[in-house]
C-alpha cells in the first residue's frame, strides 16, 4: 500500500534483494505461511490459487490484489512423502487461495510471479518440536529446487505496535540473533524453550508468526544463519529481523 511504503522501506529492500542472494531462480517455492493452520499439514491444491483477502479494514484497493503465480502441484507428492516418512500425514485443500502472509513478500521478491508456489499450513496446537521436525523431513526440497520461505514476524503483538513494543521487541530479538548463531544442537535446543526467552510471550502472546522459523530451521538445521533484514524502529519502535539459512 502506498500509504504504508515509508514504513516499510527496510523490508522491502531485504525482500527485493532475496532473488539476488540465491544461485539462481528456484523452481517452486514452498511458502509456509503464518495466516493458515490446519488440524492436519495442509497444501494448497490448486494449478492457479485464488486470494485470501484475511484482514480487514484497510483501503478498497487491498482487497483487488491478485498474485498470479501457478501452484506447484507437482511437488505435492514429493512433500507428501518426506511428511509420511517422518510420521506426518499431509492435506490438500483444493480451494485454497493465496493469504497475505503469502502473497505480500511475494509480490515483493517475484513480482512476475513467474516461480510456481505451493502454500504451506502450519500445524493447529503451534508445537514446536513438530514443527522443528516438519522441516527436517522437507530438507531434501532444497536440493531440488525448492526455496523454503517460512513467513511471519519477528515481533507479533498487534495491541503493542510502535513505541510500547520497543524495549520488549529489541530484547526479544536479542535473544533471537544470539539464539540462531549458535550451534546447530544449542539453536534447535533454544528455539523449543522460546517461551523461556526474554519477554515471549509479550512479543507472541500467541505464537503463530513464530512457529514458521521452525520449520525453515529445521530445513536448514546444519546450516549457519545470516540476518538479512534488521531494523529498531519497524512501524515507530518494533525491532524486527529476518534470517537467511545456508
Amino acid at each position: 500500500m502506498p500509504e504504508m511504503a515509508p514504513a516499510m522501506q527496510m523490508l522491502t529492500r531485504s525482500l527485493q534483494g532475496i532473488p539476488q542472494q540465491l544461485p539462481q531462480v528456484p523452481q517452486a517455492i514452498l511458502m509456509v505461511t503464518a495466516h493458515w493452520e490446519e488440524f492436519h499439514v495442509t497444501v494448497s491444491g490448486s494449478t492457479q490459487p485464488g486470494m485470501v483477502y484475511d484482514y480487514g479494514g484497510f483501503p478498497a484497493h487491498t482487497y483487488e490484489v491478485v498474485y498470479p503465480a501457478p501452484g506447484a502441484v507437482d511437488r505435492i507428492e514429493r512433500v507428501k512423502t518426506l511428511l509420511e516418512s517422518a510420521g506426518q500425514s499431509l492435506a490438500i485443500d483444493p480451494t485454497r487461495g493465496y493469504d497475505h502472509g503469502s502473497f505480500v513478500p511475494l509480490a515483493v521478491m517475484y513480482p512476475q510471479a513467474q516461480v510456481p508456489v505451493l502454500q504451506m499450513s502450519l500445524k493447529r496446537g503451534l508445537n514446536p518440536a513438530e514443527h522443528l521436525a516438519i522441516g527436517r523431513s522437507l530438507a531434501p526440497l532444497r536440493d531440488e529446487g525448492v526455496l523454503i520461505v517460512a513467513s511471519g514476524l519477528s515481533f507479533h503483538n498487534l495491541r503493542a505496535f510502535g513505541p510500547p513494543a520497543k524495549q520488549v521487541s529489541k530484547v526479544f530479538d536479542d535473544w533471537l540473533q544470539a539464539t540462531l548463531a549458535a550451534s546447530p544442537a544449542e539453536r534447535s535446543a533454544q528455539l523449543l524453550q522460546w517461551e523461556s526467552a526474554p519477554a515471549a510471550r509479550q512479543c507472541h502472546p500467541r505464537e503463530e508468526h513464530l512457529i514458521p522459523l521452525m520449520v525453515a530451521v529445521g530445513a536448514a538445521e546444519q546450516g549457519d544463519a545470516t540476518c538479512i533484514y534488521h531494523e529498531e524502529d519497524f512501524f515507530g519502535g518494533i525491532t524486527a529481523s529476518s534470517f537467511r539459512f545456508q
